[in-house]
């Protein structure tokens, strides 16, 4: 099935994707065009919708580094929630709360937010490989490696480069969103929310992990050293205003450690 995106200078133009830049297995290279003319290419099935370098925290920055994309999931993702939650928590565990939450459906469209790896988008379309998938991240590097782990996996997935600040999707247009850990990165948190509902269907369901406030003193420590950096953090509260102002309503939350997830439901 075609994806269609709306041009990042043409808010109401059509660019439509062709369905061989998901098939993962195949390297895939073209350039899309809106009908007002500008262009966007697509090199080894990456749609590079963010032409211009915009700005990013130091936190952001580290995600275009090629070592950081290559060790992030294998040597971090992995291990991070046990080492967060200060239990043991597998990531296997994670990705069965993302496909219960989600419950992706055949012909149904699914968008991982601040993919890196696109681990999340891969777990939902193993989980049931009828469903659409879209992974979206403002770094190359990431994106590269979300492909070669998808096209191990065999995988098809539409890997798109893009802003969460300005997302090039229509209104309504997917069933289901997900982020994990991106909402801390972030320098406009808000904002990016506020396009996460606007792409979300009135009925759909949005899975969100990041981090809060520590309570203890040495996470404390490490949390407001990370600050510097550009990370933010907010108590389960004030995440749950965030979610409110952007037009959210939680469904379902629980922590573990520093780390909370929620699920998710338009207000």
């Amino acid at each position: 099935m075609k994806l269609q995106v709306r041009s990042p200078k043409h808010d109401r133009e059509v660019i439509e994707i062709p369905v061989k830049a998901a098939e993962l297995s195949s390297l895939f290279n073209g350039t899309i065009a809106s009908p007002k003319g500008d262009e966007y290419p697509i090199k080894n099935n990456i749609i590079d919708l963010l032409p211009e370098e915009k700005s990013y925290s130091m936190a952001q920055s580290t995600n275009h580094w090629k070592l950081t994309a290559s060790v992030y999931e294998d040597l971090w993702r992995k291990r991070s929630l046990s080492l967060l939650t200060g239990e043991e928590f597998p990531i296997e565990k994670e990705q069965e709360l993302l496909a219960d939450w989600i419950n992706p459906q055949p012909d149904k469209w699914y968008l991982d937010v601040g993919c890196s790896t696109a681990l999340y988008a891969r777990t939902l379309k193993k989980s049931e490989p009828k469903s659409h998938h879209v992974a979206v991240d403002f770094s190359k590097v990431m994106l590269e490696e979300a492909r070669i782990k998808a096209e191990a996996e065999q995988l098809d997935l539409f890997l798109i480069r893009a802003d969460g600040r300005n997302l090039p999707f229509f209104a309504g247009t997917f069933d289901g969103l997900s982020m994990g850990g991106t909402l801390n990165e972030l320098t406009d948190e808000l904002k990016v929310l506020y396009e996460c509902r606007r792409v979300l269907k009135s009925d759909g369901v949005f899975f969100m992990m990041h981090l809060v406030k520590a309570a203890s003193w040495y996470w404390r420590l490490f949390q407001d050293s990370a600050e510097w950096g550009g990370l933010q953090f907010w108590s389960v509260e004030e995440s749950n205003e965030l979610f409110r102002r952007a037009g959210f309503k939680v469904e379902d939350q629980f922590t573990k450690g520093i780390v909370c997830f929620s699920k998710l439901r338009p207000s």
